[in-house]
């Protein structure tokens, strides 16, 4: 069942109503009253009669009219006996306040399970539990009990009661700005973001989505309700938990799976979802994103009235990768025609004091600049608003006069302007028109940057909208008959580790280009297959049992003589029978040594948050202690894996150093598209790993390749979904 009968509820049952002032069952009705809910309001409390003159209920089931969604006001021990009532009147939603379930331990997840499967065999959708309420300020449905929460066109969705009283405080004493609907998702026991996601993509009266995440028990649906809302409106969220400490408060805090993975931030921005770090930029981020277009041409100017505030702007700007292009002769021109012989005006453009006794300038520059084709928005920086202050009070009607001008203007030209002031805390009226207008006004400078700065990344998005994965997989399609005989053969023998001859197999069979081996039964077999092959020889032990061949010293480099293979396979067998005294030896691998070249690493596995996700980065011991790595949620597309590769700090090494030739990029691009393709392909796949990947001037070697199959039994029970 959707959403629209519990975010749009036309009654409510309040369980666990009270006349106690300070209980949540007092202070949901008397909000529900005091702002006008035309909805039906059903208070439940075996022990009164009346509550605020309103009848009340021993029991939701006894309710005479039909009931929406109800309130649950009750402690978490009583919640399934309610939800159970509520069944027998046919209630839509439950919104659960109580904690005391999965955040809690296993005591608590097994009462939230409880809670969950009363709810579904009732078909009652629930919000919560753990959750501060939900508020749908379109039709005053206040069931959060908060007063005065701004009306607006953003949707608020918070793990956490605080954040959202931050924000909601922030939009009212600092803003134009307020709120369509704000829910408190708690532990997403049963609904979850991607399906608030779905439901303010389509709500017309929604412009922009709001969101602080803890932790997320579906993103893999997230990411793909994600990339489907960002195309028609943008989505800021801030998701806590970087640290480990931040990861073990999140996950008490909510008992989800919590903390920003290795892969959470790429994905969410590659999903178009401007992630956002410091809680002081999420409102103003989101106000900007809701007020202005996006920035098409991913090019700003800064308009100042002061050189050290440009120069600050100029570096903030560049950081967030936002280019400050030159304007073009005639655009120059006409600035040096209405400012003074000081003033800078290629950019950023600094009046030079042209402003003091004629703020309306600001507007005559603003409309210059803005017709500049170079310019895709507008950062204004320094005094404005203040030189009725700072100067003369006659000059305020001219700052006015200035922001209705280039209010009109952004509505007019459909680019943005975004103000930084220093007097924004004097509360000028010259900078209340300005909001007025959609103009977002900051007195921090570094947050007036970043916001002017999510407009040209998510103009940046949508402009490669097209080229972007959709984070769907298509199961199966392009799997191979012979790669199908393989993992049904390893199940078959009882084994969940393809062998390396058998994940090589694989590889060579979607068109990688893996080393050819042969496997040798006795020393004197693998020194006449040695003898067969051109140059040097490897030898690796070849074990169901052992994985890590490099720990039980099964792998012997660069032998060139009958005598040395036979010593290197007797050595290698002794070495695999005292690591493991009981491993199954199938033999010992003969391979010809590959060329010189650079190592790299390419490695999936199931991240716990958004499934299968690819790491690319340095091979050999140099991963594990430089980190250089990169992440992507599978399936990727072309671009996606070129960036992989161009995100890693070590990359330039590719291009070829003092003289030397570059190394072939597009075959590593092309083998990271054939390690998606498999993944997709076999969903039994649980983790790949390929280390070493030698790239050569020309061409590649997969050295090594290790491949591990899901439990048979957790296979055939969770089927392909991750």
């Amino acid at each position: 069942m959707g959403l629209e009968h519990v975010l749009n509820a036309r009654s409510v049952a309040v369980v666990g109503a009270s006349k106690v002032p300070t209980k949540r069952g007092y202070q949901t009705i008397r909000t529900l009253l005091d702002e006008g809910y035309e909805g039906a309001i059903y208070p439940v409390n075996p022990k009164e009669k009346r509550i605020m003159g309103l009848t009340c209920y021993t029991a939701v089931s006894e309710i005479p009219g039909e009931v929406d969604v109800a309130l649950v006001a009750t402690p978490a021990r009583t919640v399934p006996t309610v939800l159970e009532d509520c069944g027998k009147k046919g209630v839509k939603g439950a919104v659960i306040l109580a904690t005391g379930f999965g955040e809690t331990g296993i005591t608590g997840k097994a009462l939230e399970n409880q809670v969950l499967e009363v709810a579904c065999r009732n078909h009652i959708r629930l919000i919560g539990p753990n959750t501060s309420g939900m508020i749908n300020l379109k039709d005053n449905l206040n069931l959060v009990g908060l007063k005065d929460s701004p009306k607006g066109d953003i949707a608020l969705l918070t793990q956490s009661g605080n954040m959202a009283l931050t924000l909601i405080t922030e939009a009212k004493l600092k803003s134009r700005k307020g709120f369509t609907y704000y829910v408190g998702v708690g532990n997403e026991a049963d609904i979850r973001f991607h399906e608030y996601l779905e439901f303010f993509r389509q709500d017309p009266e929604t412009r922009a989505i709001l969101m602080y995440v803890e932790g997320m028990r579906d993103g893999r649906n997230f990411l793909q309700q994600a990339y489907q809302t960002t195309e028609i409106k943008p989505v800021i969220l801030l998701k806590s938990g970087r640290s480990s400490t931040g990861k073990r408060s999140a996950g008490s805090h909510t008992g989800a799976l919590a903390g920003m993975s290795e892969v959470a931030k790429v994905a969410f921005e590659r999903a178009g979802i401007i992630v956002i770090e410091n809680s002081d930029e999420l409102f103003p981020a989101a106000e900007t994103l809701s007020s202005l277009p996006p920035i098409k041409n991913d090019q700003i100017a800064i308009l100042a009235d002061g050189g050290g505030h440009a120069t600050i702007a100029a570096d903030n700007l560049t950081d967030l990768g936002v280019k400050i292009p030159e304007l073009e002769e005639k655009t120059q021109a006409k600035l040096r025609a209405i400012l003074p012989d000081g003033a800078a005006v290629i950019n950023p453009i600094d009046v030079a004091g042209g402003t003091d006794d004629n703020p309306t300038i600001f507007a005559d520059c603003a409309n210059i600049i803005l017709n500049d084709p170079n310019v895709g928005g507008l950062l204004i920086v320094g005094l404005f608003g203040g030189y009725g202050i700072r100067f003369a009070e006659s000059l305020a009607m001219m700052e006015e006069d200035a922001a209705h001008q280039m209010g009109k203007m952004v509505k007019r030209r459909k680019k943005a302007i975004v103000v930084h002031s220093l007097y924004n805390s004097e509360k000028p009226h010259s900078l209340d028109l300005l909001r007025y207008y959609g103009v977002p006004v900051y007195g921090s400078l570094d947050i007036a940057c970043k916001c002017i700065g999510v407009l040209a990344q998510y103009g940046r998005y949508l402009k490669r909208y097209r080229g972007k994965s959709n984070f769907v997989f298509n199961w199966g399609a392009k799997a191979k008959h012979e790669g199908r005989q393989i993992i049904d053969r390893v199940y078959g023998q009882g084994r969940t580790a393809l062998l390396e001859a058998e994940a090589k197999q694989l590889f060579r069979l979607h068109g990688a280009p893996v080393t050819s081996d042969i496997l040798a039964t006795t020393a004197t077999e693998a020194a006449d297959m040695a003898f067969g092959l051109d140059g040097n020889v490897v030898l690796k032990i070849a074990s169901p049992d052992i994985l890590h061949k490099s720990d039980a010293k099964g792998v012997q480099l660069d032998l060139s003589t009958k005598e040395q293979v036979k010593k290197a396979f007797r050595e290698i067998v002794k070495n695999a029978r005292a690591y493991k005294a009981d491993a199954h030896i199938e033999g010992v691998l003969v391979s010809p040594m590959a060329g010189q070249g650079i190592e790299v690493i390419i490695g999936t596995k199931i991240d716990d948050q958004f499934g299968p996700v690819i790491m690319y980065g340095l091979g050999g011991v140099m991963v594990e202690i430089l980190k250089d790595i990169s992440f992507r949620v599978l399936p990727i597309p072309r671009r996606s894996a070129r960036r992989m590769i161009e995100e890693t700090k070590s990359h330039p090494i590719l291009d070829g150093v003092r003289g030397d030739k570059p190394y072939d990029k597009k075959s590593l691009v092309s083998l990271l598209l054939v390690c998606s393709e498999i993944i997709e392909s076999y969903p039994q796949i649980q983790e790949m790993d390929l280390n070493p990947v030698i790239i050569h001037h020309e061409g590649l070697s997969v050295v090594d390749a290790r491949i591990l199959l899901k439990p048979a039994e957790d296979e055939a029970k969770s089927g392909p979904a991750l």
